[in-house]
């Protein structure tokens, strides 16, 4: 019996943990989902930001993709260049309505528009840290990686550092003719093809996307698209398959379920970074000796070891 009792006792007192673990996961969502926004709405709007009101769990995104349905077979007329309508209907709504600058939802995740040109400028210009980096998005944060469009601070002034070589006048220059030789290349084949027939169709988004590979490939890594073509794949379809996720609502660790989506993400960025690695292998001394790099991979390495103390010119 007593056995019983201290068996009965213990699973009372388990039960009763995960009670206690369960409401606290309970409360923090209801502060996170209807506390917070209410809280974060009405601050803004005593200090004059309005915006379209928030949506229990969805914010506005249930709006947003509906706008954006709405323009999906829309087609810009020849001499139109405003785009807005169809890539941010949403906002082409909303600013009209709530000012240049207004508050919307992506989700639970507060979001701030600024259309007004003055603000931008003090935003961007800005130097006390007020405004850092800020994505979300754990796909497209993992897209971009942690380089100078993510980091902040002394994180983003050492990674400036390091790339500035590759990016002075000089080397710029001696890119060009990289960038010409590439150039003349799609055109010799566009020449080709047009003498084989009156009437050729060429897809010039396709093109221009394989010549902004090609010209990477070279000027990056010193190889040819050839050997980068299937980095560019995957890292195209990496690319797809991270924007088709910019308009979900974000649940924490859900990019760790092993989801069909998430396994063809974590495939592909393994297949990218194995291939990218396997590239920076082979260009790397001793194969290509450090004072005669000229591409942007081997200007940043030698400007890396030189900021540690590795090598000396």
């Amino acid at each position: 019996l007593s056995e019983h009792r201290s068996t009965m006792g213990l699973v009372w007192m388990v039960a009763a943990a995960v009670a206690v673990v369960l409401a606290s996961w309970a409360f923090n969502a209801l502060v996170y989902l209807l506390w917070r926004p209410h809280a974060i709405t009405r601050q803004l709007r005593a200090q004059g930001v309005g915006g379209p009101g928030y949506r229990f769990f969805a914010g506005n995104l249930a709006e947003i993709k509906r706008l954006r349905a709405d323009t999906a077979g829309a087609a810009l007329d020849v001499g139109n260049h405003d785009f807005v309508p169809m890539v941010q209907p949403y906002f082409r709504k909303w600013i009209p309505i709530h000012g240049r600058t207004f508050l919307y939802w992506f989700g639970a995740r507060p979001t701030l528009c600024v259309a007004d040109v003055n603000t931008v400028k003090q935003v961007l210009s800005d130097r006390s840290g007020l405004y850092p980096k800020n994505i979300s998005n754990p796909h497209i944060a993992r897209l971009l990686g942690n380089g100078l469009v993510l980091t902040d601070g002394d994180d983003w002034k050492r990674h400036r550092k390091v790339v500035h070589p590759a990016f002075n006048m000089d080397k710029l220059k001696m890119m060009t003719v990289t960038m010409s030789d590439c150039a003349g290349s799609m055109m010799s084949e566009w020449k080709a093809k047009m003498a084989k027939g009156d009437s050729v169709e060429i897809e010039l988004s396709t093109q221009f996307e394989e010549l902004a590979a090609d010209v990477i490939s070279h000027t990056a890594f010193g190889s040819s698209y050839e050997q980068g073509k299937k980095v560019f794949l995957a890292q195209r379809e990496l690319q797809f398959l991270a924007f088709s996720t910019i308009f979900n609502v974000q649940i924490p660790a859900f990019r760790y379920l092993p989801t069909e989506k998430n396994l063809k993400i974590w495939k592909l960025d393994k297949e990218v970074r194995t291939m990218l690695m396997n590239i920076i292998q082979s260009v790397l001394p001793p194969k290509t000796p450090w004072a005669t790099a000229t591409t942007c991979l081997g200007l940043c390495w030698r400007r890396a070891r030189q900021r540690a103390g590795i090598i000396r010119f």
